[in-house]
């Protein structure tokens, strides 16, 4: 099996009611039957098109994968509970976000709104630094298709006490980088209280290649993915959840580039493509973190490097950070039967999104249909280029700020019930309209008729 990107153009919806229905209906139409969308992605639209970005898994050697759901499926929420507050935090991998684009440097951001709401839902990509991991006490740790589904209304979630985290690695040519990754698990055993039942060293590895797109995201492809779902299947009664470390092969020269350009992070598309068709087969939590390539790569002397990239400087294995995570990353539940037990956590719960500005994926188009508001930030620039504003969100569901400080103001005011304007100057004139019913006969039934009236207090205000 392999995991590669195609690129995708679809014609703009009319019925932007209709709008996941209509990508879903057209995504399948342009795959072999045999494909597996594992990850989806609006890059930019322009006229009337939009152009698509689409992570497959592909079954090759009469292989076939059997799967509950796809991540187009969609089940509307009926209702929103409201006695919690919970935020989802995301920053999509590979996109070259000003904040959470590099090492973990949106971990600050997660800790800030975390103090707003209840229980803040977030992903790797957000909170991973190498060795580093700020993951807020009131904060769940999921990898980025579990949010996806999450908001898609097909699963749930469920807090639990720790996880059996299973942990795979490539058996490097030089036994000191596999070495030092049982090390680094050894450690977080003694010092975490993590809890391993299984290492498992891959001779056959799998390949990945990591890859830039059209649209300048970091992607990839992963060719022998069936070596590592054949080790999962095999040990599935042991794990929780799924810790993995491989090489990802890049040019050379992108290490140093990586720290003294700006260049998007080549590794985490790729990575992203991984977890998240791990996690869609076997229904479990899982992250990745890159193991070097050679010894080479590991004396580069970079120098002092940007803040942002630094925690990547001064680690050989990147992994305590995916092990922090894991650790009590939550549960999957997937039986729509214990969506309304006490301390799972449904679409029902998720009380708003926060995004870079101009990100269209299907978390955006689920918060769209599941009427989740969403606050898009526009200081945290990247790569995407679509205008939030033509998506078919409803009134008062798009707020559109400038940083996360003045999102955090947002969210306490979603929080509060507090209407946004209000706390604005100046402050609109009240709107009127009014309604005049008149009677027509036509086919049996009377027509209502809207007429809308001038505002009086417009008209007088404008004369002012």
């Amino acid at each position: 099996m392999i995991l590669h990107e195609k690129e995708i153009v679809l014609h703009s919806v009319e019925n932007k009611d209709r709008l996941l229905e209509y990508l879903s209906n057209s995504i399948n139409n342009q795959i072999y039957p045999n494909d597996i969308p594992v990850r989806f992605v609006i890059t930019h639209t322009e006229g009337n098109n939009y152009h698509c970005e689409l992570g497959l898994l592909s079954a090759k050697d009469g292989r076939t994968v059997q799967l509950n759901n796809s991540i187009f499926d969609f089940k509307k929420r009926g209702y929103e509970n409201t006695d919690k507050f919970t935020a989802v935090l995301l920053i999509p991998t590979g996109i070259g976000a000003e904040i959470g684009g590099h090492s973990g440097d949106a971990g600050p951001v997660a800790r800030l709104l975390a103090s707003s709401c209840d229980t803040l839902i977030t992903h790797p990509n957000v909170v991973n630094a190498s060795d580093i991991n700020e993951l807020p006490e009131n904060g769940l740790y999921v990898e980025g298709s579990i949010i996806t589904r999450l908001l898609m209304g097909t699963i749930s979630l469920q807090r639990v006490r720790a996880n059996r985290v299973i942990f795979i690695i490539d058996k490097h040519e030089d036994k000191m980088f596999y070495e030092d990754a049982i090390n680094s698990m050894s450690a977080a055993r003694a010092s975490l209280g993590l809890h391993c039942p299984a290492i498992v060293l891959m001779e056959n590895k799998m390949r990945m290649h990591s890859l830039y797109s059209t649209s300048g995201r970091a992607v990839g492809k992963i060719d022998y993915f069936d070596r590592l779902c054949d080790i999962l299947a095999e040990y599935r009664s042991q794990y929780d959840a799924i810790a993995l470390s491989s090489i990802i092969r890049v040019p050379v020269d992108f290490h140093e580039r990586y720290f003294h350009e700006n260049i998007i992070n080549p590794w985490g598309g790729v990575e992203a493509m991984l977890t998240h068709a791990v996690s869609l087969l076997f229904d479990v939590p899982s992250a990745h973190s890159p193991m070097l390539e050679s010894r080479a790569v590991l004396n580069l002397e970079v120098g002092v490097v940007d803040p942002r990239k630094a925690a990547e400087a001064v680690s050989t294995t990147f992994l305590h950070s995916i092990f922090k995570g894991l650790y009590k990353s939550p549960r999957i539940i997937s039986d729509p039967s214990l969506t309304d037990r006490t301390g799972v956590i449904s679409a029902s719960d998720v009380s708003c999104m926060i995004i870079p500005d101009g990100c269209v994926g299907l978390p955006t188009i689920a918060a769209i249909e599941q009427d989740i508001p969403v606050i898009a930030v526009q200081e945290n620039k990247n790569r995407m280029k679509n205008r939030l504003e033509d998506y078919p969100f409803r009134s008062g569901k798009l707020f559109i700020v400038d940083n996360y400080l003045e999102a955090v103001g947002v969210m306490n005011a979603l929080k509060a019930g507090v209407s946004i304007e209000s706390v604005r100057r100046p402050l609109k004139w009240t709107n009127v309209t009014n309604y005049e019913k008149k009677e027509a006969n036509v086919d049996g039934q009377d027509i209502l008729t809207r007429v809308s009236a001038n505002n009086d207090l417009e008209k007088r205000r404008s004369r002012s």
